[in-house]
């Protein structure tokens, strides 16, 4: 495995070095009421490079002038990108051509020298050079394919609904801030975004009842909280991911921060805790373990007990960054 490369290993700040991409189409309604059209609409996925933090885009089609439109927000919002990466789609290689244009243009030149964006394409046929943002957009597609079959949203509403998603992939943890026994609190994509956690305002449970009963506004949310469920329990499982082992390893110790299964858990709200002490059985493995937590000492199964990753991404950083 080669070494990473130098924008996923420094940051200056967020979104500095960025990887975009299309998701999509998704099926979405031309207005409200009855005999409403669907059309379609992707998606665009920008993700920082350095923070794997996400920003999604609405844009109703695949032209440059739709991406050009989606940048022109993104950089509203996120500040201007140094570099892009990219596949060789059209529509890059079109927003490429038009922006080198304009520096070219010797009314504009003197304006924007300074102000240019690099444009870095993968090589054609290689998708898996793009991993970092082909990751992301699985992330999305994935579960928003499947919820939005409940409903039809329009163009603002399903804007709303990605705004809420993008919410919900940046607070994901990422690792413990600090050692002290006390602390709670886990890193989160939104800590450069914010520099805090995300959260949101508190809503009653929507999940169970029948979305074509619900006003509009609240169809927004329940769709918010389904994508929530299903995206909550994907990443409890990639921390929990098995592989095949023949010594023991990775045992849980005193102090560590650990994520805890909570299904009933609202938005936003991840389960966290300190282990306090493991409670090893009658063989002399610890199978169970007291966690200290908001709500006070819980004692879970290590099957609900999903470590957050510390010293085996500074290992791992530090390997390749040799």
């Amino acid at each position: 495995m080669g070494n990473l490369p130098n924008s996923r290993l420094h940051l200056e700040y967020p979104f500095l070095e960025t990887g975009v991409d299309y998701a999509g189409p998704v099926l979405i309604a031309d207005r409200k009421g009855r005999g409403c059209k669907l059309v379609k609409c992707y998606i665009c996925v920008f993700v920082c490079l350095a923070t794997k933090a996400l920003h999604l885009e609405l844009v109703s089609d695949l032209t440059k002038e739709a991406f050009i439109a989606a940048l022109n927000r993104f950089i509203a919002r996120r500040g201007r990108p140094q570099r892009i990466f990219s596949d060789n789609g059209t529509t890059f290689v079109g927003t490429f051509n038009e922006l080198s244009s304009l520096l070219r243009d010797p009314s504009l030149s003197a304006h924007l020298t300074d102000k240019g964006i690099d444009f870095s394409f993968i090589p054609a046929y290689t998708p898996h050079f793009g991993g970092l943002w082909e990751s992301a957009v699985k992330s999305i597609k994935h579960h928003l394919r499947r919820i939005l079959e409940l409903t039809h949203l329009t163009f603002e509403e399903m804007a709303t609904l990605l705004i809420q998603v993008e919410a919900i992939l940046n607070s994901r943890p990422i690792t413990p801030i600090s050692n002290d026994p006390s602390d709670l609190t886990c890193l989160t994509p939104a800590h450069f975004l914010i520099g805090r956690s995300i959260v949101s305002l508190p809503c009653p449970q929507l999940i169970e009842k029948r979305i074509t009963s619900l006003q509009r506004f609240q169809r927004i949310e329940a769709l918010k909280q389904h994508f929530w469920a299903r995206f909550h329990n994907e990443y409890v499982f990639w921390l929990q991911r098995k592989t095949r082992w023949h010594t023991s390893h990775g045992k849980l110790r005193e102090g560590s921060l650990v994520l805890i299964k909570d299904k009933s858990a609202p938005p936003l709200m991840w389960s966290l805790g300190r282990i306090l002490r493991t409670l090893p059985g009658r063989d002399g493995i610890a199978r169970v373990a007291d966690i200290k937590t908001k709500k006070g000492v819980l004692r879970r199964a290590y099957n609900t007990i999903c470590p957050l990753p510390t010293t085996l991404i500074e290992d791992e950083t530090s390997r390749r960054a040799v």
